[in-house]
């Protein structure tokens, strides 16, 4: 039933611009995926350093909390942390990495000084120490929630780009050669049944 399908010259031309658009498509995605991954990677390593950073800090503040607890108690620690008030505030805005929005961060000052915190004056510098501990783990957290975030967001736009790559180079524009060829093949045909054609009927006119 292909011998029956008669496509014009105006459908290759149309075809030939899809076959170009895809291509053109192509490779923006590519460089697209590409520099994707390169940014992937540095704020990978950004998450890495954090975490390692994070860990390290609230190891320190674990043990300022513990030495506040030895020397001061439970219940005047927890009476302490209960009469500060003046908790962070958070901004929870965006920023744009390759067309991708990924969070960014931003609060009111974490670390305060002595007379900030809200608990008054107290005669324990353990008391101090470990509050002051525990404000650089709240700094770290903040930064790497904002890293990691990022990050996934990074990873979930490299996989929906390779899959249309993918399809780009798979399914599409293989497709799109096959019909190109099909098309291409018919005009010959036609061509050559038409010069054929005419040859018939020429030979019949000088015949008579």
């Amino acid at each position: 039933m292909a011998q029956d399908i008669k496509p014009t010259r105006s459908e290759l031309l149309k075809l030939k611009k899809q076959i170009k658009l895809a291509r053109s498509g192509y490779s923006l995605l590519k460089k697209k995926r590409d520099g994707l991954i390169l940014e992937f990677f540095e704020v990978l390593k950004k998450a890495k350093t954090l975490r390692q950073e994070l860990v390290a800090e609230y190891k320190i503040a674990l043990e300022k909390i513990n030495i506040a607890r030895t020397l001061e108690g439970d219940l005047k620690v927890k009476s302490i942390a209960m009469a500060i008030k003046d908790i962070p505030d958070i901004k929870l805005m965006t920023k744009n990495i390759m067309g991708v929005k990924v969070p960014k961060i931003e609060s009111s000052e974490i670390k305060k000084a002595f007379l900030e915190r809200g608990y008054g004056v107290y005669n324990s510098s353990a008391i101090d120490e470990a509050a002051a501990a525990y404000e650089k783990v709240v700094e770290k957290v903040l930064l790497a929630a904002e890293v990691e975030t990022s990050m996934r967001k990074l990873l979930n736009e490299i996989e929906k780009t390779k899959r249309r790559v993918n399809a780009l180079e798979f399914v599409v524009m293989p497709r799109l050669g096959k019909i190109k060829s099909f098309i291409m093949l018919r005009l010959e045909e036609m061509e050559r049944e038409n010069i054929f054609r005419m040859k018939r009927i020429k030979a019949k006119v000088q015949a008579k």
